[in-house]
C-alpha cells in the first residue's frame, strides 16, 4: 500500500482555496504520539485540549472543533475509533466522543508500515507540512506535535516529490522591496549580505500561490512569521493590517505590531507590481484572525 499516495488524498473541504487542515492536524499530532509511544492510544477527552489549541493556532481563522477530525479521518484509512463499547467512531459530537470513552490511534496497517520502514514518519510528515503549511511554520509545528525538527540533510533523501519552486522568487521580492521590510522597514545586512529578510507568499504556495513579486513580501523574519500566523495582513490600499486578537502589552510589541496598523507597505518600488487583490484577499479570508484593529490616532 502507498502510504504517502494515501495520506496526499485525505478528503478535505476545498472551495476556492479554503483552508481546512483538520485532518492533517489530527495526523501530525498521532505521529508524534506514535513516534514517543508506538502502543498508545489516543483517549479524545485527554488530547482535546492538545488537538483545540492546533486548530487555533495553525487552523483557519473561524471556529471549529477537534470532534470533527477525530471522527472523519477514520473513512480516509489511516485512523481508527474504538469507545468503551467497542470498535467504531460514535460520530462527530463532542458529547458522544466524551461519554463513550473515545479513543483513536492510527491504522493498524499504516502502525505497522511505520514500524517497519524507518523513514516512513518523516516522509509523510514531510509531505503534510508541504501541503498544508508555509515553511515558516513547519519547524515549529513539528515542535508542537513532538516530532524532531528535520535534519538538513533528510530533504535531499526524502522519497516524497515536492512541487518545484522558482528559486528567483526570493531574489526578485527582495529587490522589489529594495531590501527592506514591507511592515517595518527593517533593513539589517552584514557587509553586503542581507540577514532577517526573507521572501513571503501571501497566498500560500501550498494552496496554489504563484512564485511570483505579485503573490510576494519582502519581510523581516519576525513579521513573516507574524504574517504566516494570522496577525497581520494586507488591506485595501496596500495598508497593513494587525489583527484585534493580538494582545501584547511591552513597549516591543506595540512598537513592532499594533503601532503598524494602517500604516501603508514600504515598497514596492516603481515598476514592481504591488500585492494582487487575489492573494490579499485570500490571505484575509484564510490566514488572517479576526477583525483588523483601527489605525491609531495620529
Amino acid at each position: 500500500m502507498d502510504w504517502l499516495e494515501r495520506v496526499a488524498r485525505l478528503r478535505q473541504w476545498t472551495r476556492n482555496g479554503t483552508r481546512a487542515p483538520h485532518k492533517p492536524l489530527l495526523l501530525l499530532y498521532a505521529l508524534g504520539r506514535f513516534h514517543h509511544d508506538a502502543d498508545g492510544e489516543l483517549r479524545y477527552t485527554a488530547v482535546e485540549q492538545d488537538l483545540r489549541h492546533l486548530l487555533t493556532e495553525y487552523g483557519p481563522p473561524n471556529r471549529t472543533t477537534p470532534a470533527y477530525p477525530f471522527h472523519h479521518l477514520v473513512s480516509d484509512g489511516v485512523w481508527e475509533v474504538r469507545t468503551d463499547r467497542g470498535p467504531g467512531s460514535p460520530g462527530s459530537g463532542v458529547r458522544d466522543l466524551r461519554g463513550t470513552g473515545a479513543a483513536g490511534r492510527l491504522a493498524p496497517d499504516l502502525r505497522a508500515a511505520l514500524r517497519r520502514e524507518p523513514g516512513l514518519l518523516d516522509d509523510i510528515t514531510r509531505l503534510l507540512l508541504d501541503q498544508h503549511f508555509p515553511p515558516s511554520l513547519h519547524g515549529e509545528l513539528r515542535e508542537a506535535v513532538g516530532l524532531e525538527r528535520e535534519p538538513a540533510e533528510a530533504e535531499r533523501l526524502s522519497s516524497v516529490p515536492r512541487r518545484p519552486r522558482d528559486p528567483r522568487m526570493r531574489e526578485l521580492v527582495l529587490t522589489a522591496y529594495e531590501y527592506r521590510c514591507a511592515f517595518c522597514g527593517y533593513d539589517g545586512r552584514i557587509g553586503a549580505v542581507p540577514v532577517g529578510l526573507e521572501a513571503a507568499h501571501v497566498r500560500w504556495w501550498a494552496f496554489g500561490g504563484p512564485d511570483a513579486i505579485e503573490n510576494g513580501l519582502c519581510l523581516c523574519s519576525l513579521h513573516h512569521r507574524l504574517f504566516d500566523k494570522g496577525v497581520l495582513g494586507v488591506g485595501d490600499g496596500q495598508r497593513v493590517l494587525v489583527s484585534q486578537r493580538f494582545v501584547g502589552h511591552s513597549p516591543a510589541a506595540r512598537e513592532q505590531v499594533t503601532a503598524l496598523a494602517g500604516r501603508p507597505l514600504i515598497g514596492p518600488q516603481p515598476g514592481s507590481p504591488p500585492v494582487a487583490s487575489v492573494h490579499r484577499e485570500w490571505h484575509a479570508r484564510q490566514v488572517f484572525h479576526g477583525e483588523p484593529r483601527p489605525a491609531p490616532a495620529a
